[in-house]
């Protein structure tokens, strides 16, 4: 590919169009961590300064709940949102009597790896939008299910999950019912108390607030028992000193979440939409993934013949940031699990390319992602069918 400057190219910063994979800090939560910082004491100490900031933990810990719809006492911190999901899998799998796990089939890989290091592991197939095949949940739980793991909204896709239907099957049997709710906090509406489930994962960094803590939200009847060793830290489950600064700015980004929602995700939902309708007039062999029910916030788009790093590089040189959502090892783009779940060819997996909004995305750097896209897939175009003729 040629490493010309491409024309159009938005000039000035970046087009940060990357937003599901790390957000940039709020404002709010980077004043939460810079007092926070400034906070001196262990708060598992009983002197002063630890009870300064047992304090500020413990308020962090209210402003969270509150933000999510739960109780204080439900707000376990971990490290981020693999962990929450590594604990709560984890936990599932050591109920007495039961072993059995169900996960769906395009689930974010801490938890889609469970199926690989579990003892009893199932996986629950989806429709071509990614929406679970709920007579196959029914096929799939029974006596020994544990726990049921089901995203709320897809990392790669922006799909929208309706939890209630899972909640209600894994119920009927016993089983816990657990949503990775990592890409739903701050673009669609979350309330743990409502949503019925038993467990519920998040993450400060996709939502403004800072890269190293997230949240396992866990009903207080749920025993979830020792996840590592230490002194019992954060309901007896993840031990170590809690990272007090990095609490108090998580709460502060998803407080302002919370209380920016409706506002927010109608103007994202206006900048997705009118990237979809540019992209439909003038790309032809483009598609959109994930259905009619998805985050404002994720829209995953196949052109194709293409490859999606040679899309990808192209954008990068025209300053546009973006990603695959599909797992690069080894620096070599890997076709994405979760379309070729949703029944999605190798070639399609390997076309695709996620766009994701936040708080800084612009209607000026979307318009120019749009007027950029129709000469960047040409050129992907053609790098492809000569890419094909040198085999």
């Amino acid at each position: 590919m040629s490493n010309q400057t491409m024309p159009g190219a938005p000039s000035g910063p970046r087009s940060y169009l990357d937003h599901a994979a790390s957000s940039p800090m709020r404002p709010s939560a980077t004043e939460a961590l810079l007092r926070g910082s400034h906070v001196v004491g262990n708060p598992a100490a009983l002197h002063g300064s630890g009870r300064a900031a047992r304090a500020l933990l413990e308020d962090a810990r209210e402003q969270l709940a509150e933000a999510v719809g739960a109780h204080p006492s439900e707000v376990v911190f971990t490290s981020g949102g693999s962990e929450a999901d590594s604990i709560a899998l984890t936990a599932g799998s050591r109920r007495p009597g039961r072993r059995g796990v169900v996960v769906g089939a395009t689930e974010h890989p801490a938890v889609a790896t469970a199926r690989l290091r579990l003892p009893s592991t199932d996986v629950l197939p989806c429709d071509r939008d990614g929406h679970p095949d709920l007579d196959a949940l029914a096929e799939r739980v029974g006596a020994s299910t544990a726990l049921v793991s089901v995203m709320s909204v897809n990392n790669e896709t922006g799909t929208h999950i309706d939890l209630a239907p899972v909640v209600e099957q894994a119920h009927a049997v016993g089983a816990w019912a657990h949503s990775d709710a990592v890409q739903a906090l701050g673009h669609v509406p979350v309330d743990f108390a409502d949503s019925g489930l038993d467990l519920m994962s998040l993450s400060a960094h996709k939502v403004g607030g800072p890269v190293g803590i997230g949240a396992l939200v866990a009903r207080r009847e749920v025993e979830l028992g020792t996840y590592g060793l230490g002194g019992g830290q954060e309901r007896d489950v993840r031990s170590g000193t809690q990272p007090v600064a990095l609490a108090a700015a998580f709460a502060a980004a998803a407080k302002q979440a919370a209380e920016e929602l409706e506002v927010e995700s109608a103007r994202l939902a206006g900048l997705r939409d009118g990237l979809v309708e540019r992209v439909r007039a003038t790309i032809t062999g483009a598609w959109v993934n994930g259905g009619e029910r998805t985050s404002p916030a994720i829209v995953n788009i196949t052109f194709d013949g293409t490859r999606a790093d040679d899309v990808l590089m192209l954008l990068d040189q025209a300053g546009v940031d973006c990603s695959t959502g599909a797992a690069c090892r080894a620096g070599v783009h890997q076709p994405s699990e979760v379309l070729l779940a949703m029944g999605r060819s190798l070639d399609t997996a390997l076309a695709s390319v996620r766009f994701s909004f936040g708080p800084s995305t612009t209607a000026e750097r979307v318009g120019s992602l749009a007027s950029l896209l129709p000469g960047v897939v040409s050129r992907a175009r053609t790098a492809y069918v000569a890419g094909e003729g040198e085999r």
